[in-house]
């Protein structure tokens, strides 16, 4: 959807799989929160994490930059995830462990319902009732944008 819908195309083929679009807090009423804090994110803690992060969470618009995108997303969503989100490690292994421990791959959960990205056209409540299904009836957020690519 990035690819699609941004300005800049991606330069390489979209992955084969659903990745992580983002993680932040939102608000029940009015809009989410953003750059709450400017605490610098220590990357130089991300270490091992990194390969897990660059497949699940991948810089799709500069495969050279996952890292300062990751920064960015810390300083712009992360920050405002106090108290459940402890620190910017914290905020990264949370992606982590949504993804791979917690049953949130949507990959997965999507394959297994038989809908992979294929180009084909599918409708949101297939995509919705896929997801509601392994998430524990766990209502998912959609956000639709228009493809503006041609």
């Amino acid at each position: 959807a990035v690819c699609n819908s941004n300005p800049t195309p991606c330069n390489d083929p979209p992955d084969k799989l659903f990745t992580v679009h983002g993680l932040w807090p939102s608000n029940k009423n009015g809009p989410d929160p953003k750059k709450c804090k400017n605490i610098q994110m220590n990357s130089q803690k991300i270490g091992n994490m990194t390969a897990q992060l660059e497949i699940i969470w991948p810089n799709v618009l500069n495969r050279t930059d996952h890292v300062g995108f990751w920064e960015r997303e810390w300083l712009k969503h992360g920050t405002c995830g106090h108290p459940t989100i402890k620190g910017d490690m914290h905020y990264l292994k949370t992606v982590i462990k949504m993804y791979i421990t917690q049953k949130q791959n949507v990959s997965a959960i999507l394959s297994k319902a038989m809908i992979q990205p294929s180009g084909r056209n599918r409708s949101l409540v297939d995509i919705e009732n896929a997801i509601r299904s392994s998430t524990n009836n766990m209502k998912p957020k959609f956000k639709c944008q228009k493809n503006t690519r041609t």
